[in-house]
């Protein structure tokens, strides 16, 4: 009798577990499934604000649905999914509440950066030309609608602040040319495969000279003209992001966005800044007294960013030195890490065209099964270029930060949904990217003190961008207010110190994410390393930390919590 008795009990709990699931599979799925509207979403600013509705309306109905989810009845890995999915969903509200799609630009992204690489390609057949040449007529349209999208930021007040536009003229300027064969849009048809006869080859080129000038340096002078005589005449007054109507409430979603949590404040985030530059400050003291230098901190900065030891001399030099560091760290990864990316990655300049406004390095995932991700090294400007922050810098946009975190994420097995494979949250990629570099310290990366000065000075970097994130967009900073407080506590180069500045001030919110996060890993790592004293292995902690793909913080203490109690 006891024994169908517990039977009849299970039965059920067998059910509600299989019912459960199969709700939440359900609703991602029609989540993930494209929702098809009556117009096309970027035809017009008008169709872009039906779009953007929709998609919040869609998102209201989903969060009613997936709250009904009854947690008992689903997995780890499931629940995950649906606290994952909730986070997204209250995204697309906010982005449609406070207009986001109309804030297309910062300083260092546009929609008419990157159009000149698809001129990268080599043709090897005709249907290649004719797909390319379709690709250029449609130039006109995109340039436009995107320019429509910014005559609306600008009617709105929500403009970026012409402050952050330094050099922008290059931009647009690189495109306009004299001669079609000049243009970076005209390459592929330097080079038309020799299976082509002369008399095609002519007919092509006829016609692609007409369509580069039209499509390309026409449609470039159209977007010089925009900026310069419409965008930045009428760029917002206010440099901040809370001077823009409704701001200060939306720089809190966008602090709880980037940090992936609900409990900071704008002061709370500027006094953890603070707090962190005082102890970092003294970690960098140290190595300075160590060094046996004769001197202030302001004139050890002036010291790094002034002697010539510390910089490339050329371009070569700064793309192998960053090679080197990056195959240095390949071949310790297995000690810290249980599971590794399939992909490689390359060691890559940043392009030209984006180059005078970048920052110093990016991390750029595969885009194909057939393509590596790469690792992007900026060497625009050398002399601002300095050498010992490499390292860190490698650590972060490489291994066994951002390739190695999103290509597990990517190839995550096949019971995680695709939105979660795609999913990337700043506080979790960018404090793993800047847990990486202090990670590599333990790897005996860095060589030399000004090495470690260089790890610690990234570190104080970001620990900065809580203060001046939360002062240009709370407290009502200045941009030379930014720029003082990062110059006089951090080496990076005054290039960098001001392209820094203008991110922040045209992307509110993401520089929080990193030292947020990173702040969380360390401190889960110092509880389980306490916790489990002899018992403590760091490469199961990094596999926790990473096998479920990207999540939120809290997500993040819940299993490393549950680690230490299994364990």
């Amino acid at each position: 009798m006891k024994k169908l008795i517990l039977l009849l009990l299970f039965i059920p709990i067998v059910f509600s577990c299989s019912k459960e699931s199969d709700k939440l599979n359900a609703i991602i799925k029609k989540y993930e499934t494209k929702r098809e509207y009556e117009y096309k979403r970027n035809k017009s600013v008008e169709n872009t604000i039906k779009y953007h509705q929709a998609e919040a309306n869609f998102a209201k109905k989903i969060i009613e649905e997936l709250e009904m989810i009854s947690l008992r009845g689903l997995s780890e890995s499931e629940i995950i999914s649906r606290e994952l999915l909730l986070f997204v969903l209250k995204h697309k509200i906010n982005s449609n509440k406070y207009k986001m799609y109309l804030n297309t630009i910062t300083n260092e992204n546009a929609f008419h950066l990157n159009l000149a690489r698809m001129g990268n390609q080599t043709f090897e057949n005709k249907k290649q030309v004719i797909d390319y040449l379709k690709r250029l007529d449609s130039l006109p349209q995109l340039i436009d609608y995107n320019i429509s999208l910014l005559r609306t930021s600008i009617k709105e007040g929500m403009a970026q602040p012409r402050a952050v536009f330094s050099n922008y003229d290059y931009t647009y300027n690189k495109h306009i040319v004299s001669y079609s064969t000049e243009s970076d849009f005209y390459k592929p048809f330097l080079n038309l495969p020799e299976s082509f006869s002369n008399r095609l080859k002519d007919s092509i080129v006829k016609v692609a000279k007409k369509s580069v000038k039209k499509n390309a340096i026409d449609q470039y002078k159209k977007i010089k003209s925009f900026f310069e005589n419409e965008y930045f005449p009428n760029t917002r007054k206010g440099l901040g992001i809370s001077t823009i109507p409704n701001g200060k409430e939306f720089y809190q979603t966008r602090i709880n966005y980037f940090t992936t949590s609900n409990q900071y404040s704008a002061d709370d985030i500027y006094q953890i800044g603070l707090n962190e530059v005082a102890r970092i400050k003294q970690e960098m003291q140290k190595i300075i007294d160590d060094l046996g230098f004769k001197g202030s901190f302001a004139e050890f900065l002036k010291f790094l960013r002034t002697d010539e030891q510390f910089y490339p001399k050329t371009t070569d030099e700064l793309l192998v030195f960053a090679r080197d560091i990056a195959k240095r760290i390949d071949a310790e990864l297995p000690k810290f890490f249980k599971t590794l990316p399939r992909k490689p990655y390359g060691v890559v300049p940043v392009p030209a065209d984006l180059a005078p406004n970048y920052t110093g390095g990016r991390y750029l995932e595969s885009s194909s099964e057939t393509t590596a991700g790469f690792y992007w090294v900026n060497t625009y400007n050398l002399p601002s270029r300095t050498l010992y922050t490499i390292p860190a810098l490698t650590a972060h946009e490489a291994v066994p930060g951002h390739h190695l975190q999103i290509s597990l994420n990517k190839e995550l097995p096949e019971h995680i949904p695709n939105f979660r494979k795609k999913l990337y949250l700043h506080a979790y990629g960018e404090g793993w990217g800047l847990y990486s570099e202090y990670l590599v310290d333990e790897m005996n990366i860095y060589r030399t003190p000004y090495e470690k000065f260089g790890q610690l000075t990234y570190e104080m970097w970001r620990a900065c961008r809580l203060v001046v994130d939360t002062g240009v967009h709370a407290k009502g900073w200045t941009r030379q207010q930014m720029i003082d407080y990062m110059s006089k506590n951090t080496a990076l180069s005054i290039h960098e110190v001001n392209t820094e500045t203008d991110r922040y001030i045209s992307w509110p919110g993401q520089a929080l994410s990193y030292k947020i996060g990173e702040i969380k890993i360390r401190e889960l790592r110092k509880k389980a390393e306490k916790a489990l004293g002899e018992k403590f292995d760091i490469r199961e902690f990094h596999e926790v930390i990473l096998e479920e793909g990207t999540i939120t913080l809290s997500i993040m203490e819940k299993r490393i919590n549950s680690y230490i109690q299994k364990k």
